[in-house]
């Protein structure tokens, strides 16, 4: 059961801007908590030992943020003076202070991705340094699954990691949207979203998932990995600030997504299909086809001129969305049917279409 009503604003800005169900509010109301600095917090270490099993590692750890949680992640691959290949539009490199160059010494090489969010191994294998004082030294190698909503084929992913052990380097997954990836996996197989997930993270040796995305927790992400890989994560995250006390209110909320939003995930992505569907043909409007729950728009021709003024038509409508000359939508367990059907209606009436 969502939050949503018909008369209230559609917010499709972000899968961020969800509230806690009616369910996930009593899962907060009677978590068991103590103090997670000490590792006594019952909450936080059974979402530990869940998230860990789920996704197939040794263990895991409770962060604050999926920003806490990649630059934890990288900086337990790498020491000062390493490297680490990543793409040139992804998240952990642009959209994250630059933490693991500024924290940690450890300089980033990004690389163009294709259009799926992949990066090309032959470009990597000619980004890894060679084992020369002159270089920094090439020691992880890191990717995004969903990139913008698209998934990175099963079959890529296989690949990559060979490579990567052929390579001898480390391989790290940004997963906020993990769950995402999954889902649209299983719906095309005809299988589990939970045992999807598993065949994405068995390609990597660290992975950080996010709770507040699509998942709709308040807060947190978790990074997994071998137990003496969250050792060192454990003592990074105290290092950036990230030893929190109750926690369990949190990781109730979390362990509570996790049992109960996964399955309801392709619910989003059927209603981005929906939205896509219903903006076809407008008069200039290019469409990406959605792969999950992240729609982009590109205002082309004379169109284009008109962004400014279709984002404050939006707004003056009840409709919230992010971008100006890139549009972007994003579904969620806050928006339903009719919302979406009220975003098309206004966009189609903007344009006369």
């Amino acid at each position: 059961m969502n939050n949503t009503t018909t008369s209230a604003r559609v917010d499709l800005r972000s899968d961020t801007v969800t509230r806690p169900t009616a369910g996930m509010r009593e899962a907060m109301t009677q978590a068991l908590v103590g103090d997670d600095v000490y590792g006594d917090d019952p909450s936080v270490n059974e979402l530990q030992e869940k998230v860990a099993k789920m996704l197939g590692f040794e263990a895991a750890l409770f962060m604050s943020t999926g920003t806490q949680s990649n630059l934890c992640g990288i900086l337990s691959h790498c020491q000062r003076g390493d490297e680490y290949i990543v793409g040139q539009m992804a998240h952990c490199y642009r959209w994250e202070g630059g933490g693991a160059a500024v924290f940690g010494s450890v300089q980033p090489q990004p690389l163009t991705q294709q259009a799926d969010g992949s990066l090309l191994l032959q470009d990597i294998e000619a980004a890894i340094k060679p084992d020369d004082a002159h270089f920094a030294k090439t020691t992880l190698l890191c990717l995004e699954n969903t990139w913008g909503g698209k998934v990175l084929p099963q079959s890529y992913l296989n690949e990559f990691s060979s490579f990567a052990k052929q390579k001898g380097l480390a391989r790290h997954l940004d997963g906020a949207r993990l769950f995402n990836a999954a889902a649209a996996q299983a719906a095309a197989l005809g299988t589990s979203a939970y045992d999807e997930v598993k065949n994405i993270t068995q390609c990597f040796d660290s992975v950080s998932v996010c709770f507040s995305k699509g998942l709709g927790a308040p807060m947190g992400s978790a990074l997994c990995g071998s137990k003496e890989f969250i050792a060192k994560a454990h003592r990074l995250r105290k290092m950036a600030g990230g030893g929190l006390r109750q926690a369990g209110f949190m990781a109730a909320a979390a362990s509570y997504a996790l049992d109960h939003h996964v399955t309801r995930l392709e619910q989003d992505h059927q209603l981005m299909s929906h939205l896509a569907q219903g903006l076809a043909g407008i008069p200039g409007l290019q469409i990406e086809t959605p792969q999950t729950n992240i729609l982009f728009v590109d205002l082309v021709g004379d169109a284009k001129a008109r962004g400014v003024a279709l984002q404050a038509h939006l707004k003056n409508e009840g409709i919230d969305m992010n971008g100006l000359y890139r549009l972007r939508f994003v579904t969620h367990l806050d928006v339903d049917r009719a919302g979406v059907d009220r975003a098309i209606a206004v966009i189609r009436q903007f344009f006369g279409a």
